[in-house]
């Protein structure tokens, strides 16, 4: 077997293809990060809905219980527990949900 050299000539080219993109499809290789793209994380209160919820960084009753998990609370409702609503946007969508909020985007 012949040693590969540390440049070669990509599969792409070798099989007489104009592009990558028409080799990666002729193959049916999709290309997963692209096509992801960033996402963008919203937590939301499960009671309320509202999304100005925060992490409860020191709570008496559940060190005391030996609860290592996460506790939220709703700033608007007041509303505290482990079991928060999470929701993925994208780049776009997350956008959109800033202008909506009223937030100044620099």
């Amino acid at each position: 077997m012949p040693k590969k050299s540390k440049l070669s000539t990509p599969d792409w080219i070798r099989e007489g293809y104009n592009s990558k993109a028409d080799w990666e499809k002729k193959k049916g290789i999709k290309n997963k990060k692209k096509a992801e793209g960033k996402k963008f994380k919203i937590r939301k209160c499960p009671k309320c809905g509202s999304t100005d919820v925060g992490l409860v960084l020191s709570n008496s009753d559940s060190e005391e219980a030996g609860n290592t998990g996460k506790q939220w609370q709703c700033h608007k409702c007041k509303w505290t527990g482990g079991d928060i609503e999470e929701e993925d946007l994208t780049e776009e969508e997350f956008m959109k949900y800033l202008d909506e909020k009223g937030e100044k985007v620099a």
